[in-house]
């Protein structure tokens, strides 16, 4: 019997041993967090006061960054914010489990350059062959582009204020009706006031000729229709919208679900750090609108119309506008807060009467490099 019974405990210990510490070798371990992407990449050259979104595999635990302030802001994505200091940066971050290094060159940006991005020259395929594409969007064709300098976001009301308060016949109730025909010019704004909590929202309501004449006043210009295509697509080939083919209300403010616009750069930027390159609001571009284009557009640098860049910027006020003529109208891209979702699409485009301000319709502004 005590045989038996000293079999029976050490068969009991066995069994109580293999629950508590036996099966170490079978435990679930969770799968590490992986790094996916920093925007701007690494290697890129950025200003003292860029952010940097990183974005992972899953959501990432105690990230810590050296040098900057890291702000979680998605489950997946963390932004990086300085000021960094000019020349040579590199970034540490850890986070639980993995750590990545990321090298950038910290520029200090030539006056007039401020909040701009360099858009590097290169090729692209203008147009879509998407079933929602029209007409004016084809034919496919190579088009090749200059670097140049493009806002990253639009134009705000506080921006543009200062333009107005600068220049008082473009103001409200001011501005030559040749150039606001509808005398919609600024129609929310009280006077030389924009609406109130609104100094981030992209001013809304202007001409092409009013934003020309500021452009023009901060030494830069409207984006050629080629530019504008180029920088929102943001490097991606052939996608619908500037991060890819699937519609997406935390990419864009579009389709009335806010109501109206929102402060620029709230949501992400595309490959090319641009803000709000679709939704928001509508942004004016250089060309005469020419839905057959498309057919003879040249290679390098396309602008439609008779007229030279030199020429539009000395002499946009000549040019001409007709609501009943279509050979005048001008080229507007980028959809708006209140636009369906088809319209948001990069290639897409549409033309207006040049002396026409919507309140949906911006403008962002370009210098060449």
């Amino acid at each position: 019997m005590k045989n038996e019974f000293s079999v029976s405990v050490l068969v009991i210990i066995s069994i109580l041993s293999s629950s508590m510490g036996g099966c170490d070798s079978d435990e679930v371990k969770p799968n590490p967090v992986n790094f996916v992407s920093a925007n701007p990449p690494s290697g890129s050259t950025i200003q003292p006061d860029t952010t940097i979104t990183i974005t992972f595999d899953d959501a990432p635990g105690n990230v810590v960054v050296n040098p900057g302030r890291a702000t979680t802001t998605g489950r997946r994505t963390v932004e990086i914010s300085g000021p960094f200091t000019f020349g040579a940066l590199t970034i540490a971050i850890t986070w639980d489990g993995g750590s990545h290094v990321l090298n950038y060159t910290v520029v200090v940006p030539e006056p007039g350059l401020e909040g701009m991005v360099l858009i590097p020259a290169g090729e692209f395929q203008m147009g879509s062959n998407d079933p929602e594409a029209d007409k004016d969007e084809q034919p496919v064709h190579t088009v090749y582009v200059d670097a140049f300098y493009m806002d990253q976001h639009e134009v705000t009301n506080s921006e543009y204020q200062q333009f107005v308060l600068a220049n008082p016949r473009w103001q409200k109730n001011r501005i030559d009706e040749r150039f606001d025909v509808l005398r919609n010019h600024l129609r929310d704004w009280n006077g030389n006031d924009y609406p109130a909590g609104k100094s981030k929202h992209p001013v809304q309501g202007v001409s092409w000729y009013a934003a020309m004449a500021c452009a023009v006043w901060l030494g830069k210009r409207l984006p050629t229709e080629a530019e504008w295509e180029y920088a929102a697509r943001g490097g991606l080939s052939g996608k619908k919208y500037p991060w890819g083919d699937v519609i997406d209300p935390r990419k864009a403010n579009y389709g009335d679900n806010v109501g109206s616009t929102t402060p620029v750069g709230k949501y992400p930027p595309n490959g090319y750090g641009l803000y709000d390159m679709v939704g928001n609001v509508q942004e004016w571009c250089l060309d005469q609108y020419d839905s057959d284009f498309y057919s003879r557009s040249p290679l390098n640098n396309p602008l439609s119309g008779t007229n030279s860049i030199d020429w539009l910027i000395n002499n946009f006020t000549n040019v001409k506008s007709n609501e009943f003529d279509r050979t005048t109208y001008r080229v507007f891209r980028g959809s708006s807060w209140f636009r369906v979702p088809a319209t948001l699409r990069v290639a897409n485009r549409v033309g207006s009467t040049p002396a026409i301000a919507m309140t949906e319709r911006g403008f962002r502004c370009v210098r060449d490099q």
